[in-house]
């Protein structure tokens, strides 16, 4: 199946000169979200997984179907003020300013092997934001796992040494 017909572009959105990768035709057809949650659940591999973090709000789609998949748990990453417990932020620069995401402080205990999951990696920034914050609670990241990839961006370079897996690239 080729996902890529699902996927459509919407011009200057949400600012003038991006073009947006909108998902939601794959998410209205059925076969195409299960294939897109086989071909993930796939580029995972044998590696045991304990947690899966998905990232607001797109990441919400596939991280808990994954989590259910791979028979592991989900966590929220959110912006500010969303998460009612006690909560770990980090702070990270995007091309227009700052933004923060949030973590219960509880939700990864030392040593547990989490899988990151968002729809898309572009710049990098609140992948590798997540990313710190797993790492700062004792959690191991043994993949990060995308829908989508725009290598032009170069984003899998802010996440250093973690695997980077993504299902379609542009």
């Amino acid at each position: 199946m080729d996902l890529k017909t699902f996927i459509r572009d919407i011009d200057n959105f949400p600012q003038e000169g991006v073009v947006f990768k909108d998902i939601t035709p794959l998410l209205a057809n059925a076969r195409a979200m299960q294939y897109t949650l086989h071909k993930l659940v796939e580029m995972v591999g044998d590696v045991r997984v304990d947690k899966v973090v998905g990232m607001e709000s797109r990441g919400f789609f596939f991280a808990p179907l994954l989590a259910q998949k791979l028979n592991a748990g989900f966590i929220p990453v959110r912006k500010p003020n969303k998460l009612p417990a006690a909560r770990t932020s980090q702070t990270y620069d995007l091309e227009y300013g700052t933004d923060t995401l949030e973590i219960h402080s509880d939700a990864i205990t030392a040593g547990e092997k989490i899988l990151v999951h968002d729809d898309v990696l572009a710049t990098g920034g609140t992948a590798k934001a997540t990313c710190d914050l797993i790492t700062r609670l004792g959690g191991e990241i043994v993949q990060c796992n995308f829908l989508i990839e725009l290598d032009f961006l170069n984003g899998r370079n802010k996440l250093g040494n973690a695997e980077v897996k993504s299902l379609l690239n542009y």
